[in-house]
């Protein structure tokens, strides 16, 4: 890894090329050791035989879901976390938050289980802790850093609370840059109450099967009928 030294102090992302739902992803947004490196390239090639280093990009990140001309739905996506009561360990927190019958394991729910393996093991590292730490009353432990559903996230509905400047960037970029009639638009945004502008907001993915059931059955929020307009949307096309 003779490239680790050209990014210490630096803030990254190490991915697989070409993979869905979050899978394989690791974040450093703080120190991190040689060895750490080391371990984020190994989880990544478990998933492609191509790895990508990419920049941190900061704000927090929305899911625009578009449908030709339309933002359906936008979610914000919480890191996979537990919240501390002052008398349960980290592991034993995740334990008692995957009973929510939301969750579940292989996509057949709303929401995916958290899970507590290597990259939330390395994660917590990163942070000065471990899964059998107890966290005070109140304290929020984030087990990941990427925010994906598919990793234990919670999915909170902002589809009323977002500008509509940045719904027509959301649209403009699946239709101008892709081509795309149906597909989820990930942004980072520093203040979404802000009015989008050239410095506070970075596109960070646009994705061609994104997952309409977390528009409809959110951990937070409004239902926003995504599987009937993707009906409309597709019967529409059809009489065209």
């Amino acid at each position: 890894m003779s490239s680790f030294a050209n990014y210490l102090g630096r803030q990254i992302v190490i991915k697989p090329k070409s993979t869905n739902f979050g899978l394989g992803i690791t974040i450093f947004t703080g120190e991190f050791t040689e060895e750490d490196y080391r371990k984020a390239f190994e989880i990544a090639f478990d998933y492609d035989r191509t790895a990508l280093l990419e920049e941190f990009m900061t704000g927090k990140e929305y899911r625009f879901l578009v449908m030709g001309d339309e933002v359906v739905g936008i979610l914000h996506r919480v890191p996979a976390n537990v919240i501390g009561d002052g008398v349960h360990t980290v592991a034993q927190l995740i334990h008692e938050k995957n009973k929510d019958p939301l969750r579940g394991k292989g996509y057949k729910t709303p929401l995916e289980r958290i899970q507590l393996g290597d990259a939330e093991k390395l994660f917590l590292k990163g942070q000065g802790k471990t899964a059998e730490d107890i966290p005070t009353n109140g304290d929020i432990v984030y087990l990941r850093q990427n925010s994906n559903i598919s990793t234990g996230g919670d999915s909170i509905d902002y589809t009323d609370d977002i500008p509509d400047s940045y719904k027509q960037l959301a649209i403009r970029s699946a239709k101008g840059a892709v081509g795309a009639t149906f597909c989820g638009v990930d942004m980072m945004i520093d203040a979404y109450k802000d009015e989008a502008n050239d410095h506070n907001y970075s596109i960070i993915e646009i994705n061609f099967n994104p997952v309409i059931h977390i528009h409809c059955y959110q951990y937070k929020g409004k239902n926003r009928k995504a599987d009937d307009k993707i009906l409309d949307l597709l019967f529409s096309k059809d009489r065209e």
